[in-house]
């Protein structure tokens, strides 16, 4: 989602409220919720999920383990719920040709720098360069190349554009910053 006009540039970024993540986040909620009632069950010898009799699995040593999953899944899947409610990974970037200033932010985990802001002028951007790997595991990339300190990505690494879409949004990019285009 952007927003342009004839000086500004806004392009939000989405985060870590995606639906693959509620996904993976409920599906690994579950999946250890089971292990962990399981190895409870056989410590406990009595049936909690009335699927799995427990007189078939022994605390030691598979009622351990699979205790131990579970609890390892509660975990994870914690991390992810966490994630996905703190929004990490979201942002803007704001491109001002009027005052000459790039600003791109994102939210972190929580903490000290839980808000990350980049200011930069637009005199010392270099380049829109677009990386492109291609075969088993896909990844086109937009990134921004500033003078003297490196490259700033500008594109989730997980969003999947294709590749006359990276190459427009490059192209619309470099045209509004008055920059090259390079790729690799």
């Amino acid at each position: 989602m952007s927003w342009r006009s004839e000086h500004i540039w806004i392009e939000l970024i989405a985060g870590s409220r995606k639906i693959s993540n509620f996904c993976w986040a409920i599906i690994l909620f579950l999946g250890s919720l089971g292990f962990l009632l399981i190895g409870i069950s056989s410590y406990l010898d009595r049936n909690l999920i009335s699927l799995f009799p427990s007189q078939q699995i022994i605390f030691f040593p598979q009622g351990i383990v699979m205790s131990f999953y579970g609890l390892a899944g509660l975990f994870i899947s914690s991390y992810l719920w966490c994630t996905i409610s703190w929004n990490v990974g979201s942002g803007y970037d704001r491109f001002d040709r009027k005052e000459g200033i790039v600003c791109i932010f994102r939210w972190g985990f929580p903490g000290k720098n839980r808000r990350i802001l980049l200011r930069l002028f637009m005199k010392d951007i270099q380049s829109i360069r677009i990386e492109v790997k291609e075969g088993f595991s896909a990844r086109r990339v937009l990134y921004m190349e500033i003078r003297g300190q490196g490259a700033i990505p500008l594109t989730r690494t997980d969003e999947n554009l294709t590749p006359r879409e990276i190459e427009q949004k490059a192209a619309e990019l470099a045209y509004f910053l008055r920059v090259p285009i390079e790729v690799f």
